[in-house]
């Protein structure tokens, strides 16, 4: 049985295969990660091709800050808020 591959971003920032899907989503240019539901992303995602091709994906939450991403402020709103308190 064959497994799918998903092309996901390390906390290197380098892309790597894995079997496993992505459980977060980001734009490589906003530096932003998210839920694969926000509701932000799929407005973006619906108007314009142009976020498609910066689209990248996380394992995991950690791997996302570690690849120097931050939160969305609209599906991961408590994180935001801890991220932007740090950085002040």
């Amino acid at each position: 049985m064959e497994h799918k591959i998903y092309r996901l971003l390390g906390p290197d920032r380098a892309f790597y295969d894995s079997t496993t899907p992505g459980l977060f989503g980001g734009h490589a240019k906003q530096r932003i990660y998210g839920r694969l539901d926000c509701r932000a992303a799929g407005r973006a995602l619906g108007r314009a091709d142009t976020y498609r091709r910066h689209r990248v994906f996380f394992a995991d939450e950690a791997t996302a800050l570690a690849a120097g991403y931050r939160p969305c402020g609209v599906c991961l709103r408590l994180q935001y808020r801890a991220w932007r308190a740090a950085i002040k």
